[in-house]
């Protein structure tokens, strides 16, 4: 057995491993576990009331804004003026849910007329703008 400390010139290469610390190691392990394991597991015991709840999700809907190649703003295929379409957006907005407002631009049309109808959305307070293109090929 090769017991030192590393200070003799001896050749003597030490071929045991020291047990000492990794024992050390697994009783304080053993010791937390003694511990906590009682915390763990006590409890109160309690009879409590059983109850049904499904979730009430109101989704809201979706308003598609249409913006043709010569200006002109249909609300889900429905034409609209500029005033309607304000007075339209202004009860969108009053809503608990709103709804989601999505912006379909024709590829013709002038940047500015989609920029309106955008103005027009932030305006009455829309929070939720979308705008559907096709994916591109």
């Amino acid at each position: 057995m090769a017991i030192g400390n590393g200070l003799d010139e001896g050749g003597d290469v030490m071929s045991e491993i020291n047990m000492t610390p990794l024992v050390d190691v697994m009783l304080v392990l053993l010791i937390i576990f003694i511990v906590t394991v009682p915390v763990l597991t006590h409890s109160v015991k309690l009879d409590l009331p059983r109850a049904t709840v499904t979730p009430n999700e109101v989704k809201p809907d979706n308003v598609t804004l249409s913006v043709t190649a010569d200006g002109t703003v249909h609300w889900n295929d429905t034409p609209l003026d500029e005033a309607t379409l304000q007075l339209r957006l202004a009860e969108a907005a009053a809503q608990p849910t709103q709804p989601e407002i999505h912006i379909r631009g024709d590829r013709t049309v002038d940047y500015e007329y989609v920029i309106r109808v955008m103005a027009a959305a932030q305006r009455a307070g829309i929070l939720k703008l979308g705008f559907v293109t096709e994916p591109g090929t």
